[in-house]
């Protein structure tokens, strides 16, 4: 073990929220107060954007029934952030808020983009000479994170998306006759593990369950042969559920769908896949009905569908990334490892945050089944035990009752940051 390092935590939320990214912040909170060497625990408002403006909370202050409230509690508490670190300034300026606080851990839970940030801090206050541990703690709903098994987020938002399409697909059986098109789009921009996970919808031996056709980024969209399949679908069944990727393309790697807009990363902004979809049948297919649905954001924050697995693993994120911290670990993110048992465990490991960063896992070719519109058994294996179990959220009036941080703010010692 590294000698003790003495000094207050920071803990920031970064990119897109999930259902379970507050359990993190939890597992970070809860663990905290049991180490003698660390003195404050500080959250950072908004990410990056927000330590840069030196916007901290004491999260020390929140009452625990509202720690043990962020468990069940989806986005982001913490707010969030899709800030892009630009300069040396900018490096400078977060170390300096550092020092001004003696913020000796840092830990920034969030995806691909979040885990390069965090390799940059980490590497700045080397630098610099600023003795800094620094700990990513995995977030994305989209589970393309090289190295871990799976990520916090991705389990919930599968067993929100299965859930509704069992729905839908009841609600089209009563009103389908062999005419009916409906397709759903699914958020996962360059990787297919978010529609994939869809396929645990269907039961198993029962191919007329939904979803009927499953469109992935990983498999280049032919319009003809889609056209061919929801043809050969209707023929069997009273309507075709078709779960398609935001992030499709076409056989020249371009996005079917996306805007001309992009983000401080530089990434599309994706969405209208499914009205592509839609339009394209109803051109081409006569006496078909043709509609489509994008859960968009819902799918993300659906607290009522969350899995306590994923909920439990989150947590347990949060907890390891601060246990690494105190023994001496930095540069690291947190991962998760699938035990090699018959019945489902998860333990947690430490992979370079180099090795993470900007690093997209796709979903594995082996997976996707012959017709390219399915996935093989292999896969349900793979997701359905992340499903299990259902978050307890507390009720009041007949609604959820999610809590809200005080956010009790900590004095700023340093002038205004003017962005460049």
């Amino acid at each position: 073990m590294e000698e003790t390092l003495t000094g207050n935590i920071l803990v920031a939320q970064s990119g897109g929220p999930s259902a379970v990214i507050n359990a993190s912040l939890a597992g970070v909170i809860t663990e905290a107060l049991n180490h003698e060497c660390i003195e404050e625990i500080y959250g950072g408002l908004n990410g990056v954007e927000g330590i840069l403006n030196e916007q901290l909370i004491d999260l020390a202050a929140e009452s625990q029934q509202t720690v043990r409230g962020l468990c069940t509690t989806p986005a982001s508490a913490l707010g969030t952030c899709r800030y892009k670190l630009k300069s040396e300034r900018d490096f400078a300026r977060i170390i300096d808020v550092f020092k001004a606080h003696n913020i000796r851990y840092f830990f920034y839970i969030g995806g691909n983009d979040s885990q390069d940030t965090a390799n940059k801090i980490a590497e700045c206050a080397k630098s610099s000479g600023y003795e800094l541990r620094v700990i990513g703690i995995p977030k994305t709903i989209d589970n393309d994170l090289p190295v871990t098994d799976h990520c916090p987020g991705y389990g919930s938002v599968v067993k929100y998306l299965c859930t509704s399409i069992r729905e839908l697909a009841l609600d089209h059986e009563s009103m389908g006759n062999h005419d009916l098109v409906s397709i759903v789009e699914v958020m996962g921009r360059n990787a297919g593990w978010i529609a994939a996970g869809t396929s645990v919808a269907k039961r198993r031996n029962q191919p007329e369950d939904a979803p009927h056709i499953i469109l992935l980024p990983e498999v280049a969209f032919n319009a003809d042969y889609f056209l061919s399949q929801v043809q050969e679908c209707l023929k069997k069944n009273k309507f075709c559920l078709v779960v398609a990727s935001e992030g499709i393309i076409d056989a020249n790697g371009n996005y079917v769908a996306a805007a001309d807009a992009h983000d401080s990363f530089g990434h599309s902004q994706l969405g209208g896949v499914g009205e592509y979809l839609q339009q394209l049948v109803a051109k081409n297919l006569p006496g078909v009905r043709a509609r489509s649905c994008k859960l968009g954001h819902a799918q993300r924050c659906a607290e009522q569908c969350a899995s306590q697995t994923d909920s439990n693993e989150a947590f347990m994120c949060g907890q390891m990334a601060v246990r690494a911290a105190v023994n001496g670990e930095s540069g690291k993110m947190v991962a998760l490892i699938r035990g090699d048992t018959e019945k489902y465990t998860c333990e947690t490991t430490l992979t370079e945050l180099s090795s993470v960063a900007n690093g997209v896992k796709h979903f594995p070719e082996n997976w996707i089944s012959d017709d390219k519109i399915s996935v093989s058994y292999q896969f349900n294996k793979y997701v359905m035990p992340l499903l299990q179990g259902e978050v307890q959220v507390p009720y009041e009036n007949g609604l959820p009752a999610y809590v809200r941080l005080s956010k009790e703010r900590i004095q700023p010692k340093l002038a205004p940051y003017a962005a460049e």
